[in-house]
């Protein structure tokens, strides 16, 4: 009798403690999970393309597959004209150099951009990383080129100069590797690369500089999530990983997974759907609006403007996105003028701006009904409206408000208080200030106590 007690005593203490329960790799399981809430109330990111491509810095960074795979006329003759004949994509390895970079000079930038998260593009489709990786002997950024730990160094600077988490982007596939297309060549009933090469190197990339985000890419060439042995890796990380309890991971972990499968779905580049989702999400988006790579070729009209800019910012936090936007670096290190000013100007917007959307909630109403370019956001009891564009004659009607007779408008980099005025079953109706008067240049924002939606809206 009790000898049996102690079994039934070391039976429950074996079992898992209540609500200590693990994740299986299932997808069931899997999405079960709850997002670690700092990644909701982060809403903006910095994503960074940057590696070997970065060297040609042409066209964008597929550079290798459209020059040598797909052989697109523009790419092939970029190189004869430019190049010696028999130069290997290889060749532009040694010229990434990075002799310019200054991580800690990034980390205080990106800081100044309001950015609450990183993204660093550790291994992009090309199979060259950005770390000493074990499985990519001499295609990695300490055996060649820089000869230095990039990912380790930025990782070191952004978390010793900043309260910015860092994430790190990671390419399943590679456009040449050849154990990559002999699996491709059985129509994947070979097994082999991501056994090889992709899931090791996530290990890596986890255990050896712990990031809050993972962000997968290059699904979509190859079936499912069972080729890639995403979930299995996916439930180590939940379950057992030293970031177990604050990291993200996107939907690009098999072609059955996107906008399915994931703590926040991407869908596809770009991704706006411009109405309130009931899935956490985000935007990857670029500031070059034809790359996500640097391109030397580029006119300042390939560039977002910060009024393009704060309108995608705007909508997709309205509709509970968070906004991934990229820069891409130059070979020796340097993020371009043009980069460091839209950075610097979303920055000191949202300096301005940020209580409408650092830990904002959607409202009940993403954008009004009656006013195009004004979009809606909550925290702590305020409503906030976002508006686009000046109104006409200083006035902005705004149809999915009710306000109370002694609710309070104000405009956020505005002191005094707004003029407002509403009848029964009539827009609200709020006078601007004079423009001299307002601190924002591109968006502004009114806060409002008492509101209440006169009715739900969508696109």
């Amino acid at each position: 009798m009790l000898l049996a007690g102690l079994c039934l005593t070391l039976f429950c203490l074996l079992l898992p403690a209540p609500g200590l329960s693990r994740y299986q790799p299932t997808w069931d399981s899997l999405d079960t999970r709850p997002i670690p809430p700092w990644y909701d109330e982060a809403k903006f990111g910095i994503f960074l393309h940057w590696g070997v491509y970065s060297v040609p810095s042409f066209g964008d960074e597929w550079f290798w597959q459209y020059w040598k795979g797909n052989k697109i006329k523009k790419y092939v003759e970029f190189m004869e004209n430019n190049y010696k004949p028999n130069f290997t994509y290889a060749d532009f390895a040694p010229m990434f150099t990075a002799e310019l970079w200054n991580p800690e000079q990034w980390a205080d930038l990106f800081q100044a951009a309001g950015a609450k998260y990183v993204v660093l593009t550790t291994k992009h489709h090309e199979g060259f990383t950005l770390w000493p990786s074990a499985y990519a002997w001499n295609w990695n950024a300490v055996d060649t080129g820089p000869n230095r730990d990039l990912v380790g160094d930025l990782a070191k600077a952004i978390r010793n100069r900043t309260d910015i988490r860092f994430g790190v982007y990671h390419s399943l596939f590679e456009f040449f590797n050849p154990i990559w297309l002999a699996d491709k060549a059985s129509n994947f009933t070979r097994r082999v690369f991501p056994h090889a090469k992709s899931i090791p190197e996530l290990y890596e990339l986890v255990n050896n500089y712990q990031p809050d985000v993972i962000w997968s890419d290059g699904s979509i060439a190859a079936p499912n999530s069972d080729y890639w042995g995403s979930k299995d890796f996916i439930a180590w990380l939940y379950n057992d990983s030293p970031v177990k309890d604050t990291v993200v991971t996107n939907d690009r972990w098999g072609t059955d997974c996107s906008c399915q499968h994931g703590d926040f779905y991407t869908c596809k580049d770009r991704y706006n759907p411009g109405k309130l989702l009931n899935h956490k999400w985000e935007n990857c988006m670029t500031v070059d609006r034809y790359s996500w790579g640097y391109r030397r070729e580029a006119v300042l009209s390939d560039f977002l403007t910060m009024d393009d800019l704060t309108k995608e910012l705007v909508e997709t936090i309205s509709c509970g996105g968070n906004l991934l936007l990229n820069v891409g670096p130059t070979h020796d290190g340097r993020i371009v003028p043009i980069f460091e000013e839209r950075l610097r100007q979303l920055g000191g917007w949202l300096g301005v701006n940020g209580e409408a959307i650092y830990a904002s909630n959607p409202w009940a109403v993403q954008n009004d009904t009656l006013t195009a370019g004004v979009w809606y956001t909550q925290r702590e009891g305020m409503v906030y409206a976002i508006v686009l564009e000046w109104p006409a004659e200083d006035v902005l009607q705004l149809g999915s408000v009710e306000l109370a007779a002694d609710s309070k408008v104000t405009m956020l980099g505005c002191a005094e208080p707004l003029k407002w005025a509403q009848s029964p079953g009539h827009p609200v109706q709020v006078k601007f200030p004079d423009l001299a008067q307002v601190t924002s240049r591109w968006a502004w924002v009114l806060k409002m106590g008492g509101a209440k939606p006169v009715m739900s809206n969508e696109l």
